[in-house]
């Protein structure tokens, strides 16, 4: 895949975000890694909305934060990103959200529950960052993110957001809205009354196992991008 397809990539991606509720005014930004320079990334810029990605205005960022190609202005939560990276030489793409729901769910204190299929993907768990409710302007806030974040596919930014990784563009996003989904279910589950239990381990992990396919989340992407275009 070429630098071009990867941004193209990128700015669909950003706006299949926005058309699935994680769009905050200008906050949220997400990333991915260069396939033939690992410690380089494409990030989208400070200002603009998910669904406002351009290739001009997309940035080259390296690990420690510097901005090496592009001339919009950085977010300052970049070290959620280089700091992901660092911890995680699996992570392809990182996501940084704050969908109502997952927020919602995280000023709860509750744990992630598997009551919708959905919730079964994060089966193995998600991390909880409880350090701070400000925004994630440091190295040292970064590494708290990504210590939290540890082998999963997601943390809870307590009464702030999400960070979300994929090993690939669509692994991320698709992630991140069925983090929302599941999130969604379990709050309108808790609030009707005592759920019943999930099911048995085994189970759960059985259709983990089958949801978190590479294809799927590539199928499940590309259909989301078919419907944006039929919305245009």
């Amino acid at each position: 895949m070429t630098h071009h397809d990867i941004r193209t990539k990128l700015i669909v991606a950003g706006r299949i975000l926005a058309a699935e509720g994680h769009g905050d005014f200008t906050r949220g930004h997400l990333s991915v890694r260069l396939p033939d320079d690992p410690g380089r990334f494409f990030m989208k810029p400070h200002s603009v909305g998910l669904d406002e990605l351009t290739t001009e205005n997309l940035l080259t960022i390296d690990l420690d934060g510097n901005v090496v190609a592009g001339t919009a202005r950085r977010h300052s939560e970049v070290y959620i990103h280089t700091e992901i990276f660092k911890a995680r030489p699996d992570v392809v793409s990182v996501i940084h959200s704050h969908p109502l729901h997952c927020v919602a769910l995280s000023a709860t204190g509750r744990p992630l529950r598997c009551y919708s299929q959905p919730g079964a993907l994060f089966g193995d768990g998600v991390g909880v960052y409880g350090d701070t409710i400000a925004l994630v302007r440091s190295s040292e806030l970064g590494r708290g993110v990504a210590a939290a974040l540890g082998p999963h596919r997601a943390v809870l930014l307590k009464n702030h957001g999400v960070a979300v990784v994929g090993a690939a563009i669509e692994e991320a996003v698709i992630t991140a809205i069925m983090l929302e989904t599941a999130a969604k279910v379990q709050l309108i589950a808790e609030a009707a009354g005592r759920p019943a239990p999930e099911f048995p381990r085994d189970d759960i992990e059985k259709l983990r196992r089958q949801i978190s396919q590479p294809e799927q989340f590539a199928i499940n992407f590309a259909y989301l991008a078919r419907r944006l275009e039929r919305r245009t």
